[in-house]
C-alpha cells in the first residue's frame, strides 16, 4: 500500500480537519469531472482510498502500526518551548479569539473550538470569523466547524456561519464539487433541525435568510410554509397568509 500521508500532502500528526482539507483540496485537482486522464483517473482513485483510510479512526490506527511506528520521531513535534495556545487564551480581542478558535479546531480541540465559537457569537455582536483568515481557511476548516456544530446541536450557529460560506461560494467558486455538500449540509438543518430545537424567531430568521441563498423554488416554498406557520403560532395572521401564498405561487 502506498504511504497515505504522501498521497494526501500532510504529516502523519494532521488531524481530522487538516485530512479532510487535503483531500477536498486534491479532489478538485484530480476529479475526473475537471481532470478526466487516465493519469488523474488512477490518483483519484488513490486519494479516496487514502482518504478513507485516514478519515476511520481504526484504520488509520492500523496503517500507522504498520507503516509509520518505528519512523515516528518527535521530528513533528514542537520544539517551540512557546505556548501559542496560552498566549491566545490570555487575549480577549475577536482576532486572538478567532484563532483560538481554529487552532483548537486544528489540534483535536473539537469541543474547545465550539464552546469558544458559541460564546463569541452571542457575545460579541457581528463577530465573524471570515475577517481574520483568507479566503480559502476561512472555507475549508469553517465548513469543518459547521460539521462540528451540527454534531453538538448548535444548529443556528452553524447555519448563520453556512450562509457566510455559501455567500462566498457565490461570489468566488472555491468549493467547486464539492459545494452541492456544503448545500446539503445547510438544507438539511434548515428543513430538519431548527424547528423545536430552536426559538421561533431564531426559525424565522434562518428561513428568511435562507431565501436569498438560491436553493430554489421548491425549497424556499418549504421555508415560506415553515414561516407560515411561527407567524400564526405569534398571532400574526396577515404576515402567515402572506407567506402561503407566496409558497404556493413559487411552488407551482
Amino acid at each position: 500500500m502506498e504511504d497515505c500521508y504522501k498521497i494526501l500532502g500532510i504529516k502523519p500528526d494532521a488531524t481530522a480537519a487538516e485530512i479532510r482539507r487535503a483531500y477536498r483540496t486534491k479532489a478538485k485537482e484530480l476529479h475526473p469531472d475537471t481532470a478526466g486522464t487516465k493519469a488523474t483517473e488512477e490518483a483519484f482513485r488513490e486519494l479516496v482510498k487514502a482518504y478513507e483510510i485516514l478519515s476511520d479512526v481504526r484504520q488509520r490506527s492500523l496503517f500507522d502500526e504498520a507503516y509509520f511506528y518505528r519512523h515516528r520521531s518527535k521530528a513533528y513535534r514542537s520544539t517551540n518551548s512557546f505556548d501559542y495556545r496560552d498566549w491566545l487564551l490570555q487575549r480577549n480581542d475577536e482576532e486572538s479569539r478567532a484563532k483560538l478558535i481554529f487552532f483548537d479546531l486544528l489540534h483535536s480541540r473539537e469541543d474547545d473550538a465550539v464552546k469558544e465559537f458559541v460564546e463569541m457569537s452571542k457575545s460579541h455582536a457581528g463577530f465573524k470569523l471570515s475577517s481574520w483568515f483568507t479566503r480559502e481557511d476561512f472555507m475549508d476548516y469553517g465548513f469543518i466547524l459547521c460539521e462540528e456544530l451540527v454534531l453538538r446541536e448548535e444548529y443556528y450557529d452553524a447555519f448563520i456561519l453556512l450562509e457566510q460560506i455559501i455567500r462566498m461560494e457565490y461570489s468566488f467558486e472555491y468549493f467547486r464539487l464539492f459545494f452541492p455538500e456544503v448545500m446539503d449540509l445547510a438544507r438539511t438543518i434548515l428543513k430538519y433541525r431548527l424547528e423545536g430545537r430552536v426559538d421561533d424567531e431564531l426559525c424565522l430568521d434562518a428561513w428568511e435568510r435562507a431565501l436569498e441563498l438560491r436553493f430554489g423554488n421548491k425549497d424556499d416554498s418549504f421555508f415560506l410554509q415553515k414561516m407560515a406557520g411561527v407567524y400564526r403560532r405569534m398571532g400574526d395572521e396577515k404576515t402567515a397568509r402572506i407567506c402561503e401564498e407566496e409558497a404556493v405561487r413559487i411552488g407551482c
